[in-house]
């Protein structure tokens, strides 16, 4: 029987070192160029079987034991338009662009663990697949992976992803049962009125007056016509209308976000939506037109699997490391879209320090780990992965 912490912690310093590599050179979705070069000539040191796409900058290292059953590990390798304000001496070297969100620790947590199963790949008894994947904070690239291909030849049965999170002290890990993020839809609203003299308003349809009126109205959506306890977010973050104090506007643009964590809800929320821009609309005299490009589904974990790993993670690490999360995020996670492939789970790790000062928050320019999560996250992937027949 393999001692997987030994195994783990022997590639300690590796990782720490990989992941601060990674950290120096942040890209952006669907540019990750040099992040992509970089995971490749990792992969190329372990010696483990990879494939390129020509369409985006993901990568997928696999362990093909033509066993009957196949799971995957998926990494996100992107960065943010952030500047970072740390003083490191593996700070990016990229001005506006920071690991701000641990893709860097995700990336390297992925390579400790194919490192490490590729040495023990006589002992596994399952297909393994890592996905590298790019664009998770942009385009959604788990998408793209998907329509490449990437859950098929072998068939993926079972998918696992982790996210470093700093409300949680490192050591400790999160699970949630059923829904943990959000889905994700944004809202393209125009409302047409017509021109005139601001003295005359009369004379004119003012598409300030309409827009607030949907503005307002559109809120009551949560309030009045969901369950309060559903979780449904809807936030209009951009407004823009009017060319001058004394004009009646004729135009105004707004955009927004949608989150709700069922689909019978994000459905219902669009129809209604809808139905508002149209009446109050109408009943000014005025006319509208509204896009709702859908983003990411909600993330619904398989509970059977939230089982599976909380049992492995348990004999790992101790129960008292391990805890439940009750309430879901509204965030949103592209991971999403392979759980409506196959069954998965998806979870926390702690990165916190609070002694050492590192506790800000994800998307901050002062966001960094505990870099002891980093092994942490590799023997939960072992772990999972050794443990399924």
């Amino acid at each position: 029987m393999v001692d997987i912490k030994s195994a783990c912690y022997e590639i300690n310093d590796w990782l720490i070192n990989v992941r601060r590599d990674l950290h120096k050179t942040p890209e952006l979705g669907l540019e990750e160029f040099e992040t992509k070069a970089k995971i490749i000539k990792y992969l190329k040191e372990i010696g483990v079987d990879y494939i390129e796409y020509k369409n985006h900058t993901g990568v997928t290292a696999f362990i093909n034991g033509k066993h009957s059953k196949t799971a995957a590990i998926r990494a996100d390798i992107d960065a943010l338009p952030i500047d970072e304000n740390l003083d490191l001496p593996f700070k990016s070297i990229y001005k506006g662009r920071m690991h701000a969100c641990g893709h860097d620790a995700h990336t390297a947590m992925l390579l400790g663990a194919c490192k490490v199963l590729f040495k023990l790949k006589d002992q596994l008894n399952v297909n393994v697949k890592f996905f590298f994947q790019p664009a998770e904070e942009t385009v959604g690239g788990a998408r793209l992976m998907i329509e490449d291909g990437c859950m098929e030849n072998p068939k993926v049965d079972f998918i696992f992803g982790i996210h470093v999170m700093p409300h949680i002290e490192s050591g400790t890990i999160e699970l949630k049962y059923n829904n943990l993020n959000a889905s994700t839809d944004t809202i393209f609203l125009t409302i047409r009125g017509s021109k005139a003299h601001g003295a005359y308003p009369h004379k004119g349809v003012d598409a300030i007056i309409v827009a607030s009126h949907i503005i307002s109205a559109l809120q009551t959506i949560v309030s009045r016509n969901t369950d309060p306890s559903s979780g449904v977010v809807i936030s209009l973050g951009m407004i823009d209308g009017g060319i001058s104090e004394n004009i009646i506007c004729d135009k105004v643009n707004i955009r927004g976000t949608i989150r709700t964590l069922d689909n019978n809800n994000r459905i219902f929320v669009k129809e209604r939506i809808n139905e508002i821009c149209k009446f109050i609309s109408k009943s000014f005299d005025a006319s509208y037109s509204l896009e709702i490009k859908s983003g990411y589904p909600a993330l619904i974990n398989s509970n059977n699997l939230v089982n599976y790993v909380r049992n492995n993670l348990c004999d790992v690490f101790g129960d008292e490391k391990v805890i439940i999360r009750n309430s879901p995020s509204m965030g949103a996670e592209d991971f999403s879209f392979f759980l409506s492939h196959c069954e998965g789970v998806f979870y926390h790790i702690g990165c916190a320090n609070e002694k050492k000062g590192l506790d800000a928050p994800l998307h901050s320019s002062e966001f960094n780990i505990d870099e002891s999560c980093l092994v942490i996250g590799v023997i939960s992937h072992v772990k999972n992965i050794l443990s399924l027949n």
